[in-house]
């Protein structure tokens, strides 16, 4: 019987399970080794590891990590949760049957890549999420962003912090009305509206986007904010809530809405960085710590 049991073992898993590691419990990491950022060349925003690959750092993590007797970690894939009564059953698709008196959900989000070709290749290299992870080290060059609606009127002139000469891709007939496409006219925005058909790149370094009528616009960097999944349907099988963006919903203390179970990382909330995903974790190993001493030890 394990105190918790970690489903997930990239950042918000591993920082928990240093957490419970100093915290003397019994923890078992899950991992399947599918992190989302997997093919992204560098990690920034993390102080200590600026400018790392995402896997040294979860290298270096879960050396540090298992240096705690009590803490373990596995290759394999969570397929299913049953609870019981004040305990949960994990099984894993190699056959295991692990118990455990807490969960923990570092699951991640899975990108639903669009069907643009180039697309998926350019992910998490020069097609990227988010500038405090990677705006720096394409600042002052040709970016696009594509976007549309809402979107597009609010995250243009955020991005116009790091770059000036900036194209908006709309793929297809702009959704804004005219006074928003007049600001950002203003703004000096260079608007296409031409449905996009590939991304031209070589080994993920984009260079052209390639347009309906034929037209190729050169561009050094793309944002783009794709839609996405839960990484596994596990939390929401046992009960948990969800947000109204498809967020595990979560308190202050990384606790869901169903006793026991809780979540940290990308699964939890937009600010999708490593540090943040750090910090969800070292406070959910504190949390489970601390329901494990005066809630179930005491009982």
């Amino acid at each position: 019987m394990y105190d918790v049991i970690i489903v997930g073992g990239s950042y918000a898993g591993l920082s928990a399970g240093l957490a419970l590691g100093r915290s003397l419990r019994n923890t078992l990491i899950i991992d399947s080794g599918r992190p989302c950022n997997r093919q992204t060349p560098h990690s920034h925003n993390f102080i200590t590891h600026d400018g790392d690959t995402p896997a040294q750092i979860a290298a270096e993590a879960k050396k540090q990590v298992l240096q705690y007797p009590t803490v373990s970690f596995t290759q394999d894939r969570v397929a299913t949760v049953e609870k019981h009564g004040m305990h949960f059953s994990v099984h894993t698709d190699n056959q295991q049957v692990h118990q455990t008196r807490l969960l923990l959900f570092a699951t991640g989000i899975r990108d639903i890549m669009p069907g643009i070709p180039g697309y998926a290749e350019c992910w998490g290299i020069t097609v990227l999420h988010c500038p405090y992870c990677h705006g720096y080290e394409v600042k002052d060059k040709h970016v696009g962003i594509i976007a549309n609606g809402e979107l597009a009127v609010e995250y243009v002139p955020f991005i116009r912090h790091w770059n000036k000469d900036i194209t908006l891709f709309t793929n297809g007939t702009p959704t804004f009305d005219d006074a928003a496409k007049e600001k950002l006219l203003t703004l000096g925005i260079h608007i296409e509206t031409q449905p996009i058909v590939a991304l031209q790149h070589q080994f993920g370094r984009l260079e052209k986007v390639a347009l309906q009528d034929g037209r190729q616009v050169a561009v050094e960097a793309m944002y783009a904010h794709p839609f996405f999944e839960q990484h596994s349907d596990i939390p929401a099988k046992l009960g948990c809530e969800m947000t109204e963006h498809g967020y595990i919903q979560v308190d202050s203390f990384q606790a869901t809405t169903q006793p026991g179970i809780y979540a940290a990382g990308d699964n939890t909330t937009r600010m999708r960085s490593v540090a943040q995903a750090v910090a969800q974790g070292a406070v959910a190993g504190a949390m489970m710590n601390r329901v494990l001493i005066f809630n179930l030890e005491e009982s």
